[in-house]
């Protein structure tokens, strides 16, 4: 409440996206230049370099840019996101931001990208690593027959697999962070190869008995714990990236409900960001600290309607 109290100013919105985005001052997001003036009557900058002289707001280049959803609306929704353990849906977004779940639905997405992090360094320095793959989609024994046999013709998955979607995570113990994304299928070289894209040579790795990790050992210090016998011995487990896809699953399940495979990789991104930026001991984070990681983060990054509903080509860009 605070919160809202508090973004209830437009001025207020924009001097803090502003100070996130532009710790050292406002720079022209076009030349990168310093040297601009602010136009207050319109909530903009102009640049007066020489060869520019563009005008730019805070939207300007960021998940925010050409939306005519106020700030004080997307701070509260950012807000929100980051803070919900188990996320928010656009419908709850629509109540309470008072838009329409196309928008609110449109405005998740553009969050979930903002709150996406690229990795700027491998797991494995200081501790063991926890590797696993889980499957994300609808239960097989309740769809009905003839969309089950569509969708098995379709993907060529059998069993309990037909509809799902792989996905494949790491977890570092001692930084206690996790990266996860999806995956084509489970086969040995996928999977190892997300782990050695990610894991330092030297580093301890501890996976289930799944046959996707045999002769992992040739790169790295590989320990397996069979969990048709067991599920911890000793330091050997995979109980902390489980703990993660309980995390995402309830998600999944209780909030969004359905996720199709082609957004699945932002579901992900936001729950990884929520799980590597939670309180913890060492690492006290408030809801604000979070918050305002999350609009840091904002900036360089774009995403139109049509790229996000598949109508157009093209990927993010920073």
């Amino acid at each position: 409440m605070q919160a809202v109290r508090y973004f209830q100013d437009p001025d207020v919105c924009v001097d803090f996206v502003a100070s996130m985005r532009w710790p050292d001052g406002v720079t022209c997001p076009h030349c990168e230049g310093k040297k601009v003036s602010y136009l207050s009557s319109r909530r903009i900058w102009k640049c007066m370099a020489k060869d520019c002289h563009k005008q730019f707001s805070v939207k300007t280049g960021s998940v925010f840019e050409d939306s005519p959803i106020p700030l004080d609306k997307w701070l509260t929704a950012i807000w929100l996101v980051v803070n919900c353990k188990n996320g928010i849906s656009s419908y709850e977004i629509m109540r309470d931001l008072k838009v329409t779940q196309k928008s609110a639905w449109f405005m998740l997405h553009r969050i979930r990208l903002a709150l996406k992090n690229d990795p700027k360094h491998k797991f494995g320095f200081g501790g063991p690593v926890e590797s696993d793959e889980a499957f994300i989609g609808p239960n097989p024994q309740k769809m009905h027959k003839d969309r089950k046999a569509k969708v098995q013709a379709r993907d060529g998955l059998k069993g309990g697999f037909v509809g799902k979607t792989a996905v494949h995570g790491i977890l570092d113990r001692e930084l206690r962070q996790v990266r996860a994304k999806v995956i084509p299928n489970v086969n040995r070289e996928v999977l190892q190869s997300a782990i050695l894209d990610n894991v330092t040579p030297f580093a301890k790795v501890y996976t289930d008995e799944a046959t996707g990790y045999i002769g992992l050992d040739k790169n790295l210090i590989h320990k397996v714990i069979n969990h048709s016998q067991e599920y911890v011995n000793g330091q050997v487990h995979t109980q902390g990236i489980e703990n993660f896809w309980s995390l995402l699953k309830r998600g999944l399940r209780g909030t969004y409900v359905a996720v199709e495979p082609f957004h699945l990789d932002r579901y992900l991104d936001e729950q990884v960001f929520r799980y590597n930026n939670r309180a913890t001991k060492d690492n006290p984070l408030t809801d604000a600290d979070r918050f305002a990681l999350a609009v840091s983060q904002a900036a360089g990054k774009r995403l139109t309607y049509a790229e996000l509903t598949g109508k157009v080509g093209g990927a993010e860009t920073d």
